[in-house]
């Protein structure tokens, strides 16, 4: 009995220690092709739907395709950049499509390399070619894919990493305990290795979700901006008396994860990527802060024992200053970036997923309100979508008002709603809209959130003022030139104004100015150890920007040379206390207007100008734009379409349109029906009467080569002589006539 005991006690141990072993290898079914125990084939891998893969392949290429290799240069067979555009074709193609199976398309071993190659120029600021990436790099890379694929890889990994950095040259098991205990517990910038899996799922679920989006949403989205928004606005908010203002962008500081993941599951059924990106989402953020005793030792340490940090010769050199002025004046609608656990460039995609219901939303209701009225001068039953198409920013004031009409828009977590109808109207979209956030966003709003404004009071959006102005028509011009204008106004127009209140206090938040009534600039003291040549063109590429931000602005001329008076000052201010010139007006005696000639820095007569930049002891200077009203564009008043869609969305409908054979059947039929031809057809006749002929005509044998070879020497001969008789001839005339 004992003894039986023993050897049953001994199987399970043997059993015990098989299953370990086992289990330490890897879980990818090619993986078991490497077990000689288990020789079976690996099973196939799920199935691929044939939707969401590109066209020009069939099912079983794809599978073939999908194979894990321990070489990484096999599995380089096609152009990256073709795999993604056949995923942005087929996602066009059939947008309602559910995405049941991506997991073939993340395997493909090329999107991994172009992720790589993406987060290889935002990591160091310089494009790396697919031939230029080392072959160790390629291995890690197939390793991580590998990890991602068999359900090994962890977010926010601080230690085991599967790809480190290009960058990144320590060594963990060098590093002592305390700086160990440091990177462990610590804030530290996303792992590199995290930044290539974010790109590889963005580049699949992009082109799955923009085919799907509305085309009320402007933010996060490619060919999509703040200008294309207030374009809209221009051409489509005319005609509306009221606005609501919403505000929901507390959603993008964090949300439930068990919300994104039910908006997400609505389009997408792949189990890997579901569970990939939910992970993402869960998975604990390390966020450190240091104990007081380190806050006091830091307060203690003097300045002039820190050790500056030097740059590397391939880093970037950035300028905190600029970078601040660039990033200062961004509207408040633009301010807030999702961010969301270890998401990273994924956390805009799924914040549209997450507010794209919001969105599905108010086109219901825009479709529900809207009552045509022939009786009204806008927007009547037959061209409801235009209104007035002659011009649309052009609204009438005469005429009843009788049409219901609403609009929407949305910018990130800030959205405007124009109403035309009675103020009650609005009063209950209000409601309903705040019935709705509660219900599926769990966000509680009020009527302080969702405000109800009349277009006469104006409507701030996007750093831009939305109100009215009359236009007044002339009757006649008078014989001195001058001319008459109507008392009575015959309409109105939708004026787009940027704020000059908004304006400046951005400018007083940089520290550019101090007051708001008689604002006075102040000089940038953040600039006062560089150049004067560096400092002016830091300066012209913030006032670029700004003339670029405010370009469809009716009051574009006014803001922008508001905007170079502000930083003319300052640094003028600022060269004055440098080069100790006493007051700003002495500065533009030595300097000109524009600041463009060089400050003396010292005493006495210097050499001209010209001849130290000849010499090349001197940086030449430019000077500061736009310093007079006169040199700023003009406001920029191309006219919108009213079905516009962005240029990549363009070439993608019409190549889906040109491969479909009911649109070649139908440009044939027309080109039979109006009696043309193709250019197809020309050639392919061409080339049978060519055939034809060829044929008709006797073979030429050596004689008769011979003899056209002779006719057509002797025919060129022919021709030379009868231009030397002509030339000769000409001669003679001349003569003659000068007799």
């Amino acid at each position: 009995m004992n003894c039986c005991l023993s050897l049953l006690r001994l199987h399970r141990r043997f059993l015990s220690s098989a299953a370990d072993s086992f289990s330490r290898f890897p879980r990818h079914p090619d993986s078991f092709r490497r077990i000689p125990a288990y020789p079976a084939s690996p099973p196939p891998p799920p199935p691929v739907n044939p939707s969401l893969l590109p066209s020009h392949r069939s099912r079983n290429q794809w599978e073939s395709l999908s194979t894990v290799s321990d070489d990484p240069s096999s599995l380089l067979r096609d152009d990256p950049i073709s795999i993604c555009s056949a995923l942005w074709v087929d996602s066009f193609r059939d947008p309602s499509a559910t995405a049941t199976s991506l997991t073939p398309i993340l395997r493909r071993f090329e999107l991994w390399v172009l992720a790589y190659q993406k987060a290889y120029a935002d990591d160091t600021g310089s494009y790396l070619p697919k031939s230029s990436v080392s072959s160790s790099a390629l291995h890690s890379l197939l390793a991580l894919r590998n990890a991602v694929l068999d359900g090994r890889f962890r977010w926010g990994a601080r230690l085991d990493l599967l790809l480190r950095s290009p960058r990144d040259t320590t060594d963990p098991t060098t590093l002592s305990k305390r700086k160990l205990r440091i990177l462990l517990t610590s804030t530290q910038p996303t792992p590199f290795q995290d930044r290539v899996v974010q790109e590889v799922l963005l580049m699949i679920l992009e082109p799955i979700y923009e085919a799907r989006f509305s085309q009320k949403s402007f933010a996060f989205r490619p060919g999509r901006d703040a200008h294309t928004a207030i374009r809209t606005i221009r051409r489509s908010f005319a005609g509306y008396l009221w606005y609501i203002k919403g505000d929901v962008s507390t959603i993008l500081d964090g949300v439930k994860p068990g919300l994104i993941i039910n908006a997400l599951i609505r389009d997408v059924r792949d189990k890997k990527v579901v569970d990939l990106i939910k992970s993402a989402l869960t998975a604990p953020v390390i966020i450190g802060r240091p104990t007081d005793e380190e806050i006091a030792k830091k307060k203690k340490k003097s300045r002039k024992h820190q050790k500056k940090r030097v740059l590397a010769e391939d880093e970037p050199k950035p300028d905190p200053y600029w970078l601040e002025s660039f990033f200062g004046f961004a509207p408040v609608e633009a301010e807030k970036n999702p961010n969301w656990g270890h998401c990273g460039v994924l956390s805009s995609l799924l914040a549209n997923v997450y507010l794209d219901e919001l969105d599905r939303w108010m086109e219901e209701k825009i479709k529900e309100f809207y009552q045509p009225s022939k009786s009204d001068v806008i927007w009547t039953g037959d061209d409801a979508e235009h209104g007035n198409t002659s011009w649309p920013e052009f609204v009438p004031t005469s005429g009843p008002d009788k049409t219901r009409k609403m609009d929407y828009i949305r910018y990130a977590g800030h959205f405007l709603v124009g109403v035309r109808g009675p103020r009650a109207d609005a009063a209950v979209l209000r409601k309903q809209l705040i019935e709705f956030c509660d219900q599926r966003y769990q966000l509680k709003l009020d009527n302080e959130n969702l405000p109800i404004e009349h277009i006469t009071k104006g409507i701030m959006f996007m750093d831009h003022v939305l109100c009215r102005r009359v236009v007044y028509p002339t009757l006649r011009y008078t014989a001195t030139g001058g001319k008459i204008i109507s008392e009575k106004g015959v309409g109105t127009l939708l004026s787009v104004t940027a704020s000059l209140r908004q304006c400046v206090r951005q400018f007083r938040k940089l520290n550019f100015l101090k007051g708001d009534r008689d604002p006075d600039p102040q000089p940038c003291f953040k600039m006062f150890h560089a150049t004067q040549a560096h400092t002016n063109a830091q300066m012209n590429k913030f006032l670029q920007t700004m003339a670029e931000w405010y370009r469809y602005a009716d009051n574009r001329k006014k803001v922008v040379n508001f905007c170079s008076y502000i930083i003319r000052g300052s640094l003028a201010k600022l060269y004055a206390a440098k080069y100790k010139l006493r007051s700003r007006a002495k500065v533009y005696k030595i300097a000109s207007r524009n600041l463009a000639r060089p400050l003396k820095d010292k005493k006495g007569q210097s050499p001209e100008y010209l001849n130290l930049l000849r010499m090349g002891l001197l940086d030449s200077i430019d000077g500061l734009q736009y310093t007079r009203m006169s040199l700023v564009p003009d406001a920029d008043y191309t006219p919108f379409p009213a079905g516009w869609r962005p240029e990549h969305e363009k070439v993608l409908l019409e190549y889906i349109r040109l491969l479909d054979p009911k649109t070649l059947e139908d440009q044939r039929s027309c080109l039979r029906e109006e009696g043309l031809s193709t250019p197809q057809d020309f050639v392919s006749l061409l080339v049978w009467n060519y055939k034809r002929n060829a044929i008709m005509l006797p073979p030429l044998g050596e004689s008769d080569t011979q003899r056209a070879k002779e006719e057509l020497l002797g025919s060129t001969c022919t021709e030379m002589k009868d231009q030397t008789v002509f030339e000769e001839e000409r001669q003679e005339s001349l003569q003659a006539a000068q007799i």
